[in-house]
């Protein structure tokens, strides 16, 4: 079987590939990730201060981990853009490519790639995400709630 069509980040059917295939229906398929999509995503995260690749949305999160992510950054009151990844797979895999993370959710602040679940929660619970947001202007809502006590 030979490459057929090349698609920006879109499935490709391959025969002894050396880029990262899945099996979907019996056939090896693979992502690549092309510069466009990269540009596009580039583009997202650096849209606004806080962004987050999740599984569902804010109000429904459909994982625990996303779910996780949701309530630390409620906790710290913190506007964010969410991207629901189980809506599109050339985004879920295409997030993956451009952070070389595996896992969603992923948490991008200034643009900058924070990481998932369990590091967002590690920089929680040892307080460098407050310093984290004060770094990009924004003063977590545990702040201004140990100021009014």
């Amino acid at each position: 079987m030979d490459e057929t069509k090349e698609q920006c980040l879109g499935v490709q059917q391959l025969k002894g590939s050396s880029r990262k295939t899945v099996i979907k229906s019996g056939i090896f398929m693979s992502y690549r990730f092309c510069s466009h999509t990269k540009d596009k995503l580039s583009d997202i995260v650096n849209k606004s201060k806080v962004v987050v690749f999740m599984k569902g949305v804010p109000e429904n999160p459909r994982c625990g981990f996303s779910n996780a992510v949701v309530q630390i950054l409620r906790m710290h009151g913190v506007e964010y853009d969410s991207y629901n990844v189980l809506d599109d797979e050339k985004l879920r895999q295409g997030i993956k490519e451009f952070s070389n993370w595996p896992t969603i959710p992923q948490v991008f602040i200034n643009g900058e790639f924070v990481g998932g679940c369990d590091i967002l929660m590690q920089l929680h619970q040892n307080g460098e995400l407050i310093e984290e947001l004060k770094k990009v202007n924004i003063t977590s809502a545990l702040l201004k709630n140990e100021n009014t006590q």
